[in-house]
């Protein structure tokens, strides 16, 4: 197989790294997560001009016509920076229904301006009852008196307290963990009925508890066909979970190029702690650890754009290696460094946190093994 990228996404990589490179750094970063937003709406703004967040989309609809390959690039290099800004929210669930099956006029309403960087958004797939199933929802949607009336709730919604639209499935027919009769719903924030507490997540993101009670939307809300909507979500979900194992590869070289440069510059017994062949040993294995990972990752990012039939495979591939290996890589930075490697001053900590909370999203390496065997 060839992974050598072609001028568009060469151009792309270099974009992205010499924005994180030069304008994102980690006191600009710890600013921005501990903002009353928990991110800058002015980088998001430079992430529009850019074309950043149009990068899965279409031309037809104002974007640049990328794919799983391109959404890799930049979540890697985001993953590098510890980028907090909502573009997984956003771009990659929100994004990735609107994109499937919005109407032309639902694009243009919600999709155009979010493309644009006007519009916050997000999408509510997870119940707090329902761990990894994503055709768990117990939230009911309701026709009554010519409208649908949403009530249930929804735990850890990404970017839910600055979200403008939340798309929400929910179920119009059939039993709780049933994949038939879910039904997605464009739900502005504005909603009457509509409740949420905001909170701020251990890796420095912000995420909502939504609570839906007796939200009354008209039939235009529906996104898709009525009790279709479980195909929508679960491609839907596969790329947040290569997006976010994309972020978690670059997060895992950026621990080890750190641990290495540490090794080069701490002293102990008069020489380096680097020329000390132990832990040259674990430095090495944080290496393989890394480069197996970048390969699994390329080669899922590749099926996936191809719509492979063993996608879904490698996908549950790469979730499982950034799960384990990355909890190894992770704890060796932290212990190399020292004490000081879990204090709040120092990126190494902040980037095991981030590793550490991807582990668990979309299904953990336990979640997407028992997938690999079935």
């Amino acid at each position: 197989m060839d992974f050598s990228f072609d001028d568009i996404q060469t151009m792309l990589a270099d974009s992205v790294g010499k924005f994180i490179d030069n304008e994102y750094d980690f006191e600009t970063r710890q600013a921005n997560a501990g903002s009353d937003r928990g991110y800058d709406p002015a980088v998001w703004r430079t992430f529009a001009e850019l074309g950043w967040t149009g990068i899965p989309f279409s031309e037809a609809d104002g974007g640049i016509g990328g794919g799983p390959v391109e959404l890799m690039i930049v979540m890697r290099a985001f993953g590098r920076g510890l980028v907090v800004e909502p573009y997984l929210a956003n771009v990659v669930l929100a994004g990735g229904v609107l994109r499937r099956v919005a109407s032309a006029e639902q694009k243009d309403d919600w999709l155009a301006p979010m493309i644009a960087g006007e519009l916050q958004a997000t999408l509510a797939f997870t119940e707090p009852q329902a761990r990894y199933d994503i055709a768990d929802i117990a939230t009911r949607a309701e026709l009554r008196g010519g409208n649908y009336v949403l009530d249930g709730s929804k735990a850890v919604v990404p970017n839910g307290a600055n979200a403008e639209l939340i798309v929400v499935p929910a179920r119009t027919s059939g039993a709780r963990n049933e994949r038939e009769g879910i039904t997605l719903f464009a739900v502005p924030a504005s909603s009457e009925g509509l409740g949420y507490k905001a909170y701020a997540t251990v890796d420095g993101q912000r995420a909502a508890e939504l609570s839906l009670d007796g939200v009354a939307l008209a039939p235009s809300a529906i996104l898709g066909e009525p009790g279709d909507g479980f195909a929508t979500l679960d491609a839907v979900i596969d790329d947040a979970t290569l997006a976010v194992s994309a972020e978690a590869v670059g997060i895992m070289r950026a621990l080890q190029d750190k641990t290495v440069e540490y090794s080069k510059n701490r002293m102990q017994f008069g020489v380096p702690i680097g020329s000390f062949q132990a832990l040259q040993h674990r430095m090495v294995d944080m290496l393989t650890a890394c480069e197996q990972s970048h390969s699994l990752l390329l080669w899922a990012s590749m099926l996936a754009a191809d719509g492979a039939a063993d996608a879904k495979r490698a996908i549950s591939s790469i979730k499982y290696q950034v799960g384990t290996a990355g909890r190894r890589v992770g704890e060796e930075a932290v212990q190399l460094h020292g004490g000081m490697g879990v204090s709040w001053e120092l990126d190494i900590a902040h980037y095991f946190k981030r590793l550490t909370a991807i582990g668990q999203m979309f299904g953990n390496a336990d979640w997407h093994l028992d997938r690999l065997a079935e």
